[in-house]
C-alpha cells in the first residue's frame, strides 16, 4: 500500500509525443494495472476504499493546478506562436514587395528584352536587304565583268583578224611597189598610200596614151592617103589631149623632122591601107613605135621625161618594160642612184654584216638575231617566221624583236629570222633572212621527248596547272587537268568541281603566247575560252621549269588529240 503524500508526479505523453496535459500517478484508478510514469513501466497497487475517499479532495486541487500549467504553457506557446506568426508575416510582406519589386524590374527587363528583340530583327532584315543588294550587286558586277572580258576576247580576235588583214594589205602593196622598183622612205599608212595613188594615176596615163596610139595606128590605117596629108594626119593626132596627171598639159603637134631623122633600126614601115590601089603607092607613112624616147620627142617635148611602154604590132605591153618606166616625181631613188661618179663607192645602201643566230633552237630557250651593222645602219626591223613542209611560211605574230623565245608551236617547223636594216634618213637596206637551228626542224630536247613519250605510252597524264577565273583578272585557281586518249577533264581541288570534259575534237585549239610567259589558252570546241598558267607548279620551281612544264602539256595534248582525231577519221573510212 502507497502513501498517496509521498507519491509522486508524473506525466506521461502518450505515443511518445509531448501533450499539453499533465497526467498526475496518484489520480491513476485503484485497481492494478500497467500504468507509465517517466516513460518507466510500472503496475498499480490495489488500495482501499478509505484510502480512496482521503485522495479525492487532493485530486481535484491537482486538476485544478493541471489546467493551470496547461493555460499557462498554451499561452506561452501561443505567444511564441504569434510572434513567429508575426515574424514570418513581416518576412512575408518582405518577400510579397521584393516580388513585386522583381516582378516590375522583369516587365522592365521584358520590355527592353522586346525592343532590343525588334531592334534586332529590325537590323536583320536591314543586314539581309544589304546582303541581298550585295549578292545582288556583285552578280550584275560579274556578270558586266564576264560580258566585258568576253567582249575583250571578241575585240582581240576581231582586232587580230583586222591585224592579218592590214598586214596582207600592206604586204600586197608593199610588194606592187616592189615590183616597180619603188621604196618608201617610211613605212606608213600615208607614203603606202600616196604612192599607191600615183602609181596608179601613172598607170592609168599610160594606158591611156598607149589606147590613143592604137586608135593613132587604126587611123592611119583607115584613111585614104589622097585625102589627107602626113602632116595633117599627125596633126589631127596630136590635137588630142594625151595628158598625164600632175604634169605640163602643153600639147606640140608632132615634128615630122624627128621620125625623118632616125635611122631606120628604129622605124617599121607601116603601109597604108589603099596602098595597094595603084594611088601614090610610094608613099608611105613612117611611125616610131619601138623607142619610148623617140616617141617622147615627136609628140611630148615638154613632158617629163618618162618611158613609155613598147607597143608592138599585136598592140602588146612590155610589163618588164612598164615596171620600169615609174614617175620621177614619186620615186624615191636609192643612194648609190644619186651619187655622182666622183662618189660611187663611198655610200651604200644600210647594211648588216655576220648576220647570226645566237642560243640553243630548244623549247624554253631563248634565241638572238645579232650582226654587225654598216653603211650608217642605226635601226633593223625584225619578223620572226615559221616555215613548214609545204612551203608556207607564217609570220609569228608579236615576234619582232631580235629576242624570240622557242615555244611548242615551233615544234616541227623551220624557224627563220628577218632583218630590213635603216639608216637615219629612213633608207632600207637589202632584206636579211636567216634560219635558226642551221635550218633544220625545232625539236625537243631528250628530256622533254622522253617524257612526253612516257606519257604517251602510258596513255593518260595528270598535270597542275593555274586557271584564271571569269569573274577575276586576278584570282588564280588550282586545277587539275587530266589528258586521256580519247579526251581530256579538268576539275578545281578546292570544291571538286568539273570545270570541263569532253572528247577531243578538231575545234579544240591551244594558243601559246611569246615571250618569257607560263601561261596558255584552251579553247574548247564549244568556244569556251580557258586561260592556264604553270607558274609555280613545276618541280623543282623556277621560270624556265614553268616554261617547260607548259611546252610539255601543249605538246602532250596536242599528240593526244591528233590520235584520236585520226582514229575517227580511219573508222568512218
Amino acid at each position: 500500500m502507497h502513501d498517496p503524500v509521498n507519491s509522486e508526479y508524473h506525466v506521461s505523453y502518450r505515443g511518445g509525443q509531448s501533450s499539453p496535459e499533465p497526467v498526475l500517478s496518484n489520480m491513476r484508478p485503484s485497481s492494478a494495472g500497467y500504468i507509465v510514469g517517466n516513460d518507466a513501466a510500472g503496475f498499480w497497487a490495489t488500495s482501499n476504499d478509505s484510502l480512496v475517499r482521503h485522495q479525492f479532495p487532493r485530486g481535484s486541487s491537482m486538476r485544478i493546478s493541471k489546467d493551470e500549467v496547461n493555460t499557462s504553457f498554451i499561452d506561452r506557446e501561443i505567444a511564441d506562436l504569434s510572434s513567429k506568426s508575426q515574424l514570418q508575416e513581416g518576412e512575408i510582406i518582405l518577400l510579397h514587395k521584393q516580388i513585386a519589386d522583381a516582378s516590375i524590374k522583369e516587365l522592365q527587363l521584358l520590355n527592353e528584352k522586346h525592343i532590343l528583340e525588334r531592334r534586332l530583327s529590325e537590323l536583320r532584315v536591314a543586314i539581309d536587304e544589304k546582303q541581298d543588294d550585295a549578292i545582288s550587286e556583285s552578280m550584275k558586277e560579274l556578270g558586266q565583268r564576264k560580258s566585258y572580258i568576253e567582249e575583250n576576247l571578241r575585240l582581240i580576235n576581231d582586232l587580230k583578224v583586222a591585224e592579218e588583214e592590214v598586214y596582207l594589205f600592206k604586204s600586197s602593196l608593199l610588194s606592187l611597189l616592189a615590183e616597180f622598183n619603188i621604196r618608201l622612205p617610211v613605212l606608213n599608212a600615208s607614203t603606202i598610200t600616196n604612192s599607191t595613188k600615183r602609181l596608179y594615176q601613172h598607170m592609168k596615163w599610160k594606158t591611156d596614151s598607149i589606147v590613143n596610139i592604137s586608135e593613132m595606128n587604126m587611123l592611119l590605117r583607115n584613111q585614104p592617103d589622097d585625102e589627107i596629108s602626113d602632116n595633117e594626119k599627125f596633126a589631127t593626132f596630136a590635137k588630142r589631149p594625151l595628158l598625164q596627171p600632175g604634169l605640163d598639159s602643153k600639147m606640140v603637134e608632132f615634128d615630122n623632122k624627128n621620125y625623118a631623122a632616125t635611122t631606120p633600126n628604129t622605124l617599121m614601115q607601116i603601109p597604108l591601107r589603099n596602098s595597094s590601089s595603084g594611088t601614090n603607092p610610094d608613099i608611105r607613112q613612117k611611125f616610131i613605135i619601138d623607142q619610148p624616147k623617140e616617141l617622147q620627142s615627136a609628140i611630148y617635148k615638154n613632158v617629163i621625161n618618162t618611158a613609155t611602154p613598147i607597143v608592138y604590132e599585136n598592140n602588146a605591153i612590155d610589163a618588164t618594160q612598164i615596171r620600169q618606166t615609174i614617175d620621177a616625181q614619186f620615186y624615191v631613188p636609192n643612194p648609190h642612184e644619186t651619187q655622182s661618179p666622183f662618189q660611187e663607192g663611198e655610200a651604200s645602201l644600210p647594211g648588216i654584216e655576220g648576220f647570226q643566230i645566237i642560243g640553243e633552237a630548244k623549247p624554253g630557250c631563248t634565241l638572238r638575231a645579232c650582226g654587225y651593222p654598216t653603211y650608217g645602219t642605226s635601226l633593223c626591223i625584225f619578223q620572226w617566221v615559221r616555215h613548214l613542209d609545204n612551203g608556207t611560211r607564217h609570220s609569228i605574230e608579236g615576234a619582232t624583236v631580235p629576242d624570240y623565245v622557242v615555244t611548242a608551236d615551233d615544234i616541227d617547223t623551220f624557224l627563220a629570222v628577218d632583218c630590213i636594216p635603216m639608216d637615219d634618213s629612213g633608207n632600207q637596206g637589202e632584206l636579211v633572212s636567216l634560219f635558226a637551228n642551221n635550218q633544220n626542224k625545232i625539236s625537243c630536247d631528250t628530256d622533254m621527248q622522253h617524257e612526253i613519250e612516257s606519257h604517251i605510252s602510258a596513255g593518260r597524264a595528270v598535270f597542275n596547272v593555274m586557271l584564271l577565273q571569269i569573274d577575276s583578272s586576278e584570282a588564280w585557281e588550282q586545277t587539275t587537268m587530266f589528258l586521256k586518249r580519247s579526251g581530256y577533264q579538268i576539275k578545281v581541288n578546292r570544291t571538286d568541281q568539273i570545270v570541263i570534259e569532253e572528247k577531243y575534237s578538231p575545234e579544240l585549239y591551244i594558243k601559246v603566247p611569246n615571250g618569257q610567259s607560263t601561261q596558255f589558252v584552251l579553247i574548247g570546241s564549244d568556244g569556251t575560252t580557258l586561260p592556264f598558267s604553270t607558274s609555280g607548279t613545276s618541280q623543282p620551281y623556277s621560270m624556265e621549269n614553268d616554261i617547260r612544264l607548259r611546252d610539255i602539256i601543249v605538246l602532250t595534248l596536242r599528240y593526244f588529240q591528233s590520235k584520236a582525231i585520226d582514229g575517227k577519221r580511219k573508222s568512218k573510212a
